[in-house]
Formats: C-alpha cells, sequence, structure tokens
C-alpha cells in the first residue's frame, strides 16, 4: 500500500505514535509518505521506502495569518495524486482530519481518509464550541475513525454526539527499543548515595497536576532518600521550581529538559508518577511498564487501560497525593512487591501493547477500507 501520514511532527505522544507506526508500516513493506511542517522528530536515518513531504506555508498580505490550513490540504492532495496514495492517515481531527475531507474532494474518492483520536482534540477543543462542530464533522466524513483508548470513545460520543463508528486501537511501544537498561553508571550521577528515583515525564501543563508530583515527592521524601527527575518542558515547570525551592527540596530534583531516547533515561527511575486529571491513554506509562518500571498515576482516562491496578502499578483517584504518596513507599519499601510489579508491566507491555500486534491491526484495518 501506499500510506500518506499527517501528525504534529514536534515532541508529544501523538506524533510519537505517528511517526513509529509509519516506521513499522514500512518494515512490513509498504511506502509511507509523511506529510507534515517539518520533520517528524522520532524518524530519524535512511528508510528506503519512507518518504518525507515538507509542507511550506507562504506569507502573503492578504492574509492576517499565514493559511497553514489550505496549503496543508493541498500539499496532502498534491502528495495523493503524485504518489497515488491508497490511505491518508491523520492523527488529530482538527485541522488534519478536516484537511484531508478537502484534499479527498480535490483528489476523488480513490482517496481513503483515516483518523485517529488522540484526546486533546477531543477533550480540551471538543469542549470549544467554536470547534466542537468542525470537530464532528471531520470525524463524520473520515472514511474510518479510531481512538486511543475505549475512554476516548466513550467521551467522543457523549460530547460531541456522533454517529461514526470508531474502532479503539490502543497505542503501542516497540519493545526492541523499550526494555530494562543497565544504567548504573547514570544512577551514580543522579543519585549518587543509592537514593531512590522518582519521574515525571510530560508537557508540564496543568492537566498534568505537576504540583501534585512535588507534593507527592515532599511526602516521600520525608520517609526516605529519594530524588525527583523531570523530562520534558513547559509552562508550569517554572511553577514546579519555585514550589520546590519553598519546600527547601531544590537540591533533590533534577530537569533534564526534553529527552529523545526515554527508554534510557526512563531505565533510571523505580517509579513513574503521573497524577494526570486527564490522560486519554498514558504514553509514559507504557514505556514505563515495557522498562520494567511500576507506575503510580491517577485513574483518568484511558490511564486504567493500561495500568493494571495492583499488578503494573498503582491507581489513585485524581488528586489524591496522600494514597499516591503512600502507593510509592509501598513499591519503594517491598522489594518483593517491586519485582512482581516490574515483571508483570513488562509482559503486559509486550504482550498487549506490542508494535507489532498494533501495526497488524492498522493493516487489518487499511485493508478492510479498501477492500
Amino acid at each position: 500500500m501506499n500510506i500518506g501520514i499527517t501528525c504534529y511532527p514536534s515532541l508529544g505522544g501523538s506524533g510519537v505514535v505517528a511517526t513509529e507506526l509509519g516506521k513499522l508500516l514500512a518494515e512490513r513493506g509498504h511506502n509511507v509518505h509523511f506529510i507534515t511542517s517539518s520533520m517528524p522528530f522520532r524518524l530519524g536515518g535512511f528508510h528506503p521506502n519512507i518518504f518525507y513531504h515538507e509542507v511550506e506555508v507562504n506569507h502573503y498580505d492578504v492574509f492576517k495569518y499565514p493559511p497553514y490550513d489550505l496549503t496543508l490540504a493541498n500539499r496532502m492532495a498534491q502528495v495523493a495524486k503524485n504518489e497515488k496514495l491508497d490511505i491518508l492517515h491523520v492523527h488529530y481531527a482538527v485541522p488534519h482530519a478536516l484537511c484531508a475531507y478537502l484534499a479527498k474532494q480535490m483528489v476523488g474518492d480513490g482517496l481513503k481518509i483515516v483518523t485517529t483520536l488522540h484526546g486533546t482534540d477531543i477533550t480540551v477543543l471538543g469542549y470549544d464550541s467554536s470547534l466542537s462542530e468542525m470537530i464532528r464533522f471531520g470525524i463524520e466524513q473520515s472514511d474510518l475513525v479510531t481512538a486511543v483508548s475505549r475512554d476516548l470513545i466513550r467521551e467522543t460520543k457523549q460530547l460531541l454526539q456522533v454517529t461514526k463508528e470508531i474502532e479503539p486501537v490502543y497505542n503501542f511501544v516497540d519493545k526492541r527499543r523499550y526494555y530494562p537498561r543497565e544504567v548504573s553508571h547514570l544512577k551514580k550521577v543522579f543519585a549518587p548515595n543509592g537514593e531512590k528515583v522518582i519521574m515525571h515525564i510530560s508537557n508540564f501543563r496543568p492537566v498534568k497536576r505537576v504540583p501534585d508530583v512535588v507534593e507527592v515527592f515532599r511526602l516521600v521524601r520525608n520517609e526516605m532518600q529519594a530524588k525527583l527527575i523531570f523530562i520534558g518542558e513547559g509552562p508550569d515547570l517554572i511553577h514546579a521550581r519555585k514550589q520546590l525551592i519553598d519546600l527547601g527540596l531544590a537540591n533533590d530534583v533534577h530537569f533534564l529538559g526534553k529527552q529523545e531516547d526515554v527508554a534510557e533515561v526512563i531505565s533510571m527511575a523505580d517509579v513513574m508518577l503521573l497524577p494526570s486529571e486527564k490522560e486519554s491513554f498514558g504514553l509514559v506509562a507504557l514505556e514505563a511498564m515495557a522498562c520494567g518500571v511500576p507506575v503510580v498515576a491517577s485513574t483518568a482516562g484511558g490511564l486504567p487501560e493500561v495500568v493494571v491496578d495492583g499488578e503494573s502499578g498503582f491507581l489513585c483517584e485524581v488528586g489524591d497525593v496522600q494514597g499516591m504518596a503512600e502507593r510509592t513507599l509501598q513499591l519503594l519499601q517491598d522489594e518483593k512487591l517491586y519485582r512482581e510489579f516490574s515483571t508483570s508491566g513488562i509482559e503486559r507491555s509486550c504482550e498487549t501493547f506490542c508494535h507489532n500486534k498494533i501495526a497488524a491491526q492498522y493493516e487489518e484495518l487499511y485493508l478492510r477500507l479498501l477492500s
């Protein structure tokens, strides 16, 4: 098949999944064409049947703002014609599904549109009355729609009243990259006295509840020696720094910014802490499990579909920092329990969320659509 993929190419779970899916599809013999505003950051290296088509936005005085959406739709149509695309798989309903619909009107019905909902396009933008009708239209006009969790499907139907069938297709982890690494040399740098390492990875926006991470760490730190590692960047990071300084904990925290090879970094952690208010899937939780790191998270969104409470991690109600701290301490102080959770997480990530299994699921959906 000739498959086009459009996603946000920068850091973020949807871009990571879309890029990794494209690489897997190429491994399986398909021609994959990325149509994005810049090179997807996870693409890397040379792949003989992966192609990149840049969306260049020109600036005209007649437009107050650069017409990205129109330019993207036009580029999609160009690539679809020139490369004879069978499938155009877009990630996020707005604006990508709408642009794909417009491209299909230019190309013809032979081009099939697959839209994957990742969360923010529903859980944030879907509540904006100025966008909700367009989101519904993009979903309804797609030939096939998938979502990364059953909880996201439920919220989409409840919020937007869509009649379109939505297929659940989970995010995945490539077990060739995500596995427990030997990182004793790194632990000596960040936890030189054998302290336990608590880690949080996110875009540091309010929905991630970063103050809760700091508060859980404070409660754990009161009971044992520990270090906190923050991975990522975002608007709430500066507030977290101030909160840690006010609590006298700044010397026990490392800010590592954005990281591309997170498998090695995650392997340093003893517990991954994710107290999110909303989480349509929880890719970080899955990546941590694959690296043998138990997760302490909230019950928000799709997280209960990823983390089995009491087996591969612990789940607490949103905002229950005391409960999260107690569960974290339980894991860090009980070696036998920790090993059981670590093993369970690895097994679950390799079986339920295996990269080959999910790639094959998408293949089957593509073929069903084309037939």
